[in-house]
């Protein structure tokens, strides 16, 4: 594993970030986003990640939400709740909750996708994947009593269905 990688996983398992990095990564990678036209997007530079373009679960307004997620080999993607293991759930997945057809930029690429919360030994399969792919993710789940929501992302064939 690259030092890199490493030192962002000890990193990002601390209380300190818990608190910072929610309020700095997703400013510094919507302004990323945009400016590069939907390029390049800062965090998927240790982590990949789309842009989540979502209705809010009351407002029905657009929400764009950068995000760490987890490709998936049949080319979906898993999405991590964690909420950098903070006590409540992120507001995005109110969102999904009640809006699953979103969209997601993923390099570049606008995908219609469709969010399922995971549940039972599904949720149960995904959540070890994710732990293997970023260990930090434990972290976060110790420090919380809630159970961090996963969803899988899997592109729609008819976007206006």
């Amino acid at each position: 594993m690259p030092v890199g990688r490493r030192l962002m996983q000890k990193m990002s398992s601390t209380r300190t970030f818990a608190r910072i990095g929610p309020r700095v990564v997703p400013a510094m990678d919507k302004a990323v986003h945009r400016l590069t036209k939907g390029k390049v997007l800062l965090s998927a530079q240790m982590l990949p990640g789309v842009v989540l373009t979502a209705r809010g679960a009351r407002s029905g307004l657009p929400r764009v939400t950068p995000l760490a997620c987890m490709p998936e080999p049949d080319g979906r993607w898993l999405l991590i709740g964690s909420n950098f293991g903070r006590p409540g759930h992120p507001a995005w997945t109110a969102n999904l909750l009640a809006h699953p057809d979103v969209e997601v930029n993923w390099k570049g690429e606008d995908v219609p996708v469709r969010a399922e919360l995971l549940a039972g030994e599904e949720r149960a399969e995904a959540w070890r994947a994710a732990l293997e792919f970023w260990p930090p993710y434990a972290t976060y789940q110790a420090r919380v009593e809630r159970e961090i929501r996963l969803f899988r992302l899997t592109r729609r064939q008819n976007p206006a269905a």
